[in-house]
């Protein structure tokens, strides 16, 4: 009989192909189940939230592995040793174990992320922000965002040949904050496609500069069509920022 454990983690993505292992590139998944088999001394293999593309950063994170029940530690200890076994790009949060049947992927209920633009050269916000050299009217970008709420079908911002069962997401949130230096948009829904966030952000950057209207908008999702969208904006600008869970996930 196996045990079942949470950790939570945070990971800056630059040096990383994404989250989920992959032939010849090194991803954080792949660094995880190497630190934990090493301090365990058996074969883990962890299970991820979602996943994250090539340069994409996670502040908080979730993954699952399981353990034979003779296995035994002390969480906080083992959050401990994985900090100092890991890189300084991927810390541990916390440990804690969880119902044997309890998934970090199908249990959580919303996900936030945040994307960051700076209107200046920084060297401090190179591999966190994605720079732009034009202006921006975030009141459009915002009015833009709103009708993202009307609709529930997001094909036009998944990336194209993805194999799931359906484009539809339930959309929270989804708005642009002014820093002053620099721009966030942060959206939560009940799940998101892949690429569908920097899909998302390239195409309200074109109502920003103005080469979309809100009526372009509304018929680029309207069309179910990729090709209509924006551009995907770089990855290295994206934070997985919360993921939610429900209050049981802990029961064991």
């Amino acid at each position: 009989m196996n045990k079942r454990y949470f950790i939570r983690l945070s990971y800056k993505g630059t040096n990383y192909h994404g989250w989920q292992i992959q032939p010849n590139a090194i991803t954080v998944q792949e660094v995880l189940n190497k630190a934990l088999s090493t301090i365990l001394n058996c074969e883990i293999n962890v299970v991820g939230c979602g996943r994250t593309d090539t340069g994409v950063h996670a502040s908080d994170f979730y993954a699952h592995f399981d353990v034979d029940e003779q296995v035994t530690f002390d969480c906080d200890k083992l959050t401990f040793r994985l900090n100092r076994f890991l890189p300084h790009d991927i810390a541990i949060k916390q440990t804690f174990q969880v119902r044997e049947e309890a998934h970090t992927r199908f249990d959580a209920t919303a996900r936030t992320y945040h994307y960051f633009i700076t209107k200046e050269k920084n060297p401090f916000r190179l591999e966190s922000h994605w720079k732009v050299a034009y202006e921006l009217d975030v009141q459009k970008m915002n009015e833009a965002a709103k009708i993202l709420f009307e609709f529930e079908d997001f094909t036009s911002f998944s990336k194209l040949h993805t194999d799931v069962k359906t484009n539809n997401c339930k959309i929270y949130q989804a708005e642009w904050k002014d820093n002053g230096d620099e721009l966030v948009f942060t959206v939560k829904a009940d799940r998101f496609l892949r690429n569908m966030v920097r899909a998302i952000v390239g195409t309200l950057v074109e109502v920003g500069r103005g080469k979309m209207n809100l009526d372009d908008f509304r018929q680029v999702i309207e069309s179910k069509n990729r090709s209509n969208a924006g551009s995907s904006v770089p990855g290295h600008g994206l934070f997985l920022a919360t993921i939610d869970y429900p209050d049981t996930i802990r029961d064991l």
